[in-house]
């Protein structure tokens, strides 16, 4: 990822409504050869004149050990989460939350490395095994290489069931054709808090490059019978990844905030209605998707599509319901 702060200069704005408070749900901290996100960067970001007062980590391949079982790596970035965010001298309590990874292919014996993750950190509040994946090599899949229809996988519900036996959350992150896939494990798992991630991804590249309104009426179509499961609760972020298709990451100028809003506010809305304010919550996705927008000018644009939604349901949303989900009391 390479460093766009010039690009994001180009659009500026005031931050409104700046007495709002904000849990941050979902962001990462990592360092890449010529990609680095790490507290410096972060609190750049963060001390944008929102008032952000918590945030949760969610996973991303940091600092895995580079010793020890192969099982046991991952609790590195538990690890380096911890220490960093221990670090922080800032008033916003970073990675109040974190959410690790844990192989859950490995059944029931995933229930070691959960224990190991929890001695690393008491921050620990959930686990994220990503599986999103699309046929068609046009479309970036998870980090984790998933095989098809992983959600059915015998060994892989054996894993996910030490997550809901030790009370924590699953993260989620499925494409838009791939949330019936979600729908059966929720109900599944009526007991286990899941968390959809980037809004069940309506994508708009490769195959669907072109067909937003097909995808759109899919996806929302996938969205109402998934709010049928109450353990079920959703992210509004992610829409300013290029997979969207968008193309806000080629312009010469970053859009603003009105712009990000009307092309966001129709996912968004969809899944408040049908999930209700009680069970959503806004997010950055940052570092990712500062490829197409500033940290300002993206929760502008947040304010901007909640703006008619009550005062109560407007703190659901921007801090009570992730404080709530993820258990960060």
């Amino acid at each position: 990822m390479t460093d766009k702060s010039e690009w994001l200069a180009k659009t500026v704005e005031q931050v409104i409504e700046p007495e709002l408070e904000i849990c941050d749900p979902h962001h990462h901290v990592w360092e890449y050869p010529g990609s680095r996100y790490l507290l410096e960067e972060f609190l750049q970001d963060f001390d944008s004149g929102h008032n952000i007062v918590s945030t949760v980590f969610v996973e991303c391949l940091q600092k895995y050990r580079e010793k020890g079982p192969e099982t046991l790596k991952p609790v590195g970035e538990t690890e380096f989460v911890a220490t960093l965010s221990e670090g922080n001298s800032s008033s916003i309590h970073i990675a109040k939350g974190i959410v690790a990874f844990a192989d859950l292919r490995l059944g029931e014996a995933v229930n070691s490395v959960i224990d190991a993750h929890r001695q690393a950190s008491k921050r620990v509040c959930g686990f994220r095994y990503s599986t999103a994946r699309d046929d068609d090599d046009r479309v970036h899949n998870s980090h984790t290489n998933p095989a098809p229809e992983l959600l059915a996988d015998n060994k892989f519900r054996k894993g996910l069931s030490q997550v809901d036996k030790a009370g924590l959350v699953f993260d989620s992150w499925v494409f838009f054709h791939q949330l019936p896939e979600l729908i059966a494990l929720a109900r599944a798992f009526p007991q286990l808090q899941i968390v959809l991630n980037h809004v069940g991804g309506p994508l708009g590249i490769g195959p669907y490059k072109d067909k937003r309104e097909e995808v759109f009426e899919l996806w929302r179509e996938h969205i109402k019978a998934l709010s049928a499961c109450d353990n079920v609760a959703v992210k509004l972020g992610g829409m300013t990844l290029s997979m969207m298709g968008f193309g806000w990451h080629k312009r010469d100028v970053p859009p603003g905030s009105n712009e990000l809003a009307e092309a966001m506010a129709p996912y968004y809305q969809t899944c408040i209605e049908y999930f209700t304010p009680q069970r959503c919550m806004f997010d950055s996705n940052f570092p990712v998707d500062k490829a197409s927008s500033s940290y300002t000018v993206l929760w502008n644009a947040f304010k901007k599509i909640s703006k008619d939604y009550s005062m109560d349901e407007r703190r659901n949303l921007f801090h009570d319901n992730a404080i709530r989900i993820y258990q960060l009391d």
